[in-house]
């Protein structure tokens, strides 16, 4: 009976808990991923192991998973700040795509004291990408065009202009399909110059801890990311533009009525939602990739983003957490071929499972709800 009490609780407790879907639908996806591997002929204690060991027991893993969240995190907050105004965001990947441009460009033509020039390539990637995201804004609000449309249709507008921009004269380098490396003042890689110089090399040697995570591109991105997840859960609860935008969001005719200029706020959300994604493309230049490259298809930060915003119960703190599980899903998945021959698809399925059933919330409050019912009725029998 005190068993049967026990999940009662923690039946309610999850249905008036909003991560509480998301912890669910985490459990879900592991439990289905698990299912496809053995399926496939893998023992999935095994493969989960490998993911495991394959995130946490050197400092470089940690390090790399940390690297591989900053995108998506600030695409999933870009995602999620649309959301919660009523707008769904779709062009996070091109509005990465339009900051990664201006980051590369500014970066590299442009030649300032780092204390300048890395807040300059960083303002103009967001100020770049979120008049990009404006767009729609503008397209909604005087035309009534819906969002969907028109920043899908953006996003291809951006990967050929993201192409186009790769093969001009004087940014292109030379027999290769990438722009040049931006300058090292616009770097944002923690001690880069240090560890090329003869003592950082001597120094990492000799300091396996450290020595093993300096090794990887770590940079400030995360840093910035967990300010800007502030920055929004500020904007989005403690400000006056905050509560117009949400109620647009909840409401536009009401909102309206109250005196808010709804035209003017579709407008600023998707100017918002646009400069995030837009830090996420400018970041990701300044600290991992250094330049552009042509693409043959979109890169799918973007389109992350919006399974970690749906994981993350789009809000901030949720989505840092959410980051991090989708970018550890992700490097570790990749160990789980090589070691063990099993597909690495398997990580798709399980993130797919898990946005699947987040997508579902009626679907899991109602068996919850359904599972105590059945064990009140067995009580009272």
């Amino acid at each position: 009976m005190k068993s049967k009490a026990f999940f009662e609780k923690i039946a309610t407790y999850i249905t008036k808990w909003t991560f509480g879907f998301s912890i669910i639908s985490i459990i879900l996806g592991f439990i289905i991923g698990a299912a496809t591997l053995a399926l496939a002929g893998f023992n999935p204690i095994e493969a989960y192991g490998i993911m495991a060991r394959g995130v946490l027991t050197r400092p470089s893993y940690v390090a790399w998973t940390i690297i591989g969240s900053t995108p998506i995190i600030l695409t999933a907050l870009s995602v999620a700040f649309a959301f919660k105004t009523g707008l769904f965001n779709i062009g996070a990947e091109g509005q990465f795509m339009i900051g990664a441009i201006t980051a590369a460009m500014v970066g590299y033509f442009v030649e300032l004291p780092a204390i300048i020039h890395i807040p300059l390539v960083l303002i103009s990637a967001i100020v770049a990408a979120g008049l990009w995201g404006g767009i729609a804004g503008v397209l909604k609000a005087k035309f009534g065009v819906h969002e969907v449309i028109s920043t899908i249709m953006l996003n291809w507008i951006a990967l050929y202009l993201n192409n186009y921009i790769v093969l001009l004269e004087g940014l292109r380098r030379a027999t290769s399909q990438r722009t040049h490396e931006i300058q090292r003042s616009a770097s944002i890689v923690i001690l880069e110059q240090w560890k090329r110089s003869p003592e950082g090399r001597e120094w990492l040697r000799g300091h396996d801890f450290f020595g093993d995570a300096l090794r990887t591109p770590l940079n400030w991105g995360f840093i910035i990311a967990i300010i800007f997840a502030v920055i929004v859960w500020y904007i989005l609860n403690k400000t006056t533009l905050g509560y117009e935008l949400k109620a647009v969001g909840y409401n536009r005719h009401a909102a309206e009525y109250g005196g808010i200029n709804v035209s003017k706020s579709m407008f600023t959300s998707m100017v918002i939602a646009g400069g995030l994604a837009g830090a996420a493309g400018g970041l990701h230049v300044m600290g991992i990739s250094k330049s552009i490259a042509s693409l043959a298809a979109m890169e799918g930060y973007g389109f992350n983003g919006i399974a970690v915003a749906l994981i993350g119960g789009n809000a901030s703190i949720g989505i840092v957490f959410a980051g991090l599980l989708f970018s550890a899903l992700q490097y570790g998945g990749s160990k789980i071929q090589p070691a063990l021959g099993a597909p690495s698809e398997v990580i798709n399925i399980m993130i797919g499972t898990i946005v699947f059933f987040i997508a579902m919330p009626k679907l899991i409050k109602y068996s919850l709800q359904n599972f105590k019912k059945k064990r009140g009725a067995k009580n009272v029998r």
